[in-house]
């Protein structure tokens, strides 16, 4: 019996021919090529959240469409879909790749140097890719560092491309990365750099004016992917020709994998479906794009990620990429205006808000609910659900991306909350004691003094049952010894807070189920002291509701406890 031998996980690697030709393995998208062609506008616009596989997308789009790469057509495509259904235009074009990430950002005229140079490097790449075409090539190499450097370097690739009649496909990847660089400062210094450049005499209105006259003569495709739509509308009179394809019911699984996906690439890297210990679904699933899209889709980078540890045999260390957390972190920013905090806590607590996602929106509105929502479903921090009312029901995806909303709202409680302090050490050892010895005192003890009790006046606006619950997840979640749940449906309710044990941790005797209550200081005196017994009652009563629920009936290793927080610095705690 021949064995398969199992293919390579592309985690990190957007080079789709390295991919096909050093065996990775590659869940085949060129279906969409067909649907792409078929848009009756040549110009398209798409966003999908960091991470997503834009870059490997686009990086197949330019091998398909690529003259340099004709010969080679067999070898990365003849058994995909598009292989076996190509079009007429496959290895027609010369293809100019643009990407605009990692441009230097730290000032205004910083950047307007650093895009120049990219631009004019990614023309001087081209000119090269396909100085065997063109009879001029070092002349006009020559004459781009002289007499055409910058945007206007644009002008001598057309000039070049249209002397030997061949036409142009232009790929802009991360066309929206330095405007969120600038976004992310949260700051007006940063808002006033960012109108600065997209302003009638910017540069990247330049950039995109150019464009527009070049799509005139000899180009003819563009195609441009980032991350938001905001720079859309204020580039529009500069480049307003484009079709924005984002919320289209049929590119809905372009990017990102269907769990049909998941399973093909599990089969193909060599992982038994056993291995896999954990609920991906609620881990990583819950994308969707449109309101009747056929499938919802898993992040792709999170997968990889997953299935490279799993077969390297390292184990999670955390739910999240690291390196995807850290994209996100640039979101920190915005979280300066209040109206977007305070936001933000209400979809933390809730899991979900009713909105509308709006296609594109400036900079400027970004302090109104509807388009920062919208900007948090963009960004993958959200996704759409169902329809509802008339607008649409979005939520929080799935586990992972819950765990950086709590770290959101943690980071926001200690810059409004100076002296809130958590020692990490005290912390640790209270977790331990919380898993090991089944003590949560400790751990209770530590955040009730180290964080509710400090804080502001402003949080405590906020301070209720389900803004505790966000301050203790996001402490437990600290912790690699648990995966903890919020709002877990039983057959006999919701559980407040369950600490499931990380299946990485399997020696862990305990899991927790915590129901969690509050009353104000002034409730728990005088004829108001019922209000505290009554919350007892309703605690216990809760709980054993949940202990013979299906999903906890019958087992030794599920403690119950409930704590009740008195005001912001006392608390009542009892296992059940």
């Amino acid at each position: 019996m021949n064995t398969k031998t199992p293919k390579r996980i592309p985690y990190g690697n957007t080079n789709f021919e390295n991919i096909r030709t050093e065996n990775y393995v590659y869940i085949d998208k060129t279906q969409y090529i067909e649907l792409l062609e078929q848009e009756s506008n040549k110009n398209l616009f798409l966003t999908r959240p960091r991470k997503f596989g834009k870059s490997l997308f686009f990086s197949m789009l330019s091998n398909y469409y690529d003259i340099n790469q004709a010969d080679n057509f067999e070898q990365l495509f003849g058994d995909l879909y598009i292989g076996k259904h190509p079009t007429p235009k496959h290895n027609t074009y010369m293809v100019l790749n643009l990407d605009f990430s990692g441009l230097n950002t730290t000032t205004e005229e910083a950047f307007t140097v650093s895009l120049s140079g990219e631009i004019q490097d990614n023309v001087r790449d081209f000119l090269n890719n396909y100085k065997h075409l063109f009879p001029e090539g070092d002349v006009y190499s020559k004459q781009i560092d002289i007499e055409q450097p910058g945007v206007a370097s644009l002008r001598k690739a057309f000039q070049a491309a249209n002397a030997v009649n061949k036409k142009l496909f232009i790929i802009i990847d991360e066309y929206d990365h330095f405007a969120n660089d600038f976004i992310a400062q949260g700051t007006p210094t940063g808002d006033e750099a960012y109108y600065h450049v997209v302003s009638a005499n910017g540069i990247i209105r330049d950039f995109y004016e150019t464009l527009k006259k070049g799509n005139k003569t000899v180009i003819d495709r563009v195609i441009i992917t980032g991350i938001t739509p905001i720079m859309l509308d204020d580039i529009t009179s500069g480049f307003n020709i484009s079709d924005n394809l984002t919320l289209h019911k049929k590119y809905n699984e372009l990017l990102g994998f269907t769990q049909e996906e998941v399973n093909t690439l599990m089969e193909e890297i060599g992982i038994d479906p056993s291995m896999v210990n954990i609920n991906i679904e609620s881990l990583y699933n819950g994308y969707l794009f449109h309101p009747d899209g056929e499938h919802k889709v898993y992040n792709p980078t999170m997968m990889l990620y997953l299935f490279n540890n799993i077969l390297n045999k390292e184990g999670l260390n955390g739910i999240v990429d690291e390196n995807l957390k850290m994209d996100y972190g640039r979101l920190e920013g915005l979280m300066r205006k209040e109206n977007n905090r305070e936001q933000l806590i209400k979809i933390t607590q809730e899991n979900s808000t009713l909105s509308e996602v709006i296609p594109k929106f400036p900079l400027n509105k970004l302090q109104e609910n509807k388009y920062f929502v919208s900007l948090l479903f963009y960004l993958g921090l959200l996704t759409i659900d169902k329809r509802e009312e008339g607008l649409l029901r979005l939520k929080i995806p799935n586990y992972s991306i819950r765990t950086i909303f709590w770290e959101y709202i943690e980071e926001m409680t200690s810059e409004s909350n100076a002296d809130v302090l958590i020692n990490m050490d005290e912390q640790r050892v209270a977790l331990r004691e919380l898993a090991y010895r089944g003590n949560p005192h400790p751990f209770i003890d530590n955040v009730s003094k180290n964080v509710f009790s400090r804080l502001s006046y402003r949080d405590l606006q906020n301070f209720d049952e389900k803004y505790i619950k966000i301050m203790l997840l996001n402490s437990l979640y600290q912790s690699k010894l648990y995966l903890v749940i919020t709002e877990l449906e039983v057959s006999k309710g919701y559980v407040d807070i369950y600490i499931q044990r990380s299946p990485f941790m399997s020696n862990i005797p305990f899991e927790w189920v915590w129901e969690i209550k509050y009353v104000k200081q002034e409730d728990v005196k005088g004829k108001k002291s019922a209000i505290l017994q009554e919350k007892r009652e309703e605690a216990c009563i809760q709980l054993q509701k949940y202990r013979t629920s299906y999903l906890f009936a019958g087992r030794t290793d599920v403690r119950y406890l409930y704590v009740i927080f008195i005001g912001k610095d006392k608390y009542e705690i009892k296992e059940v």
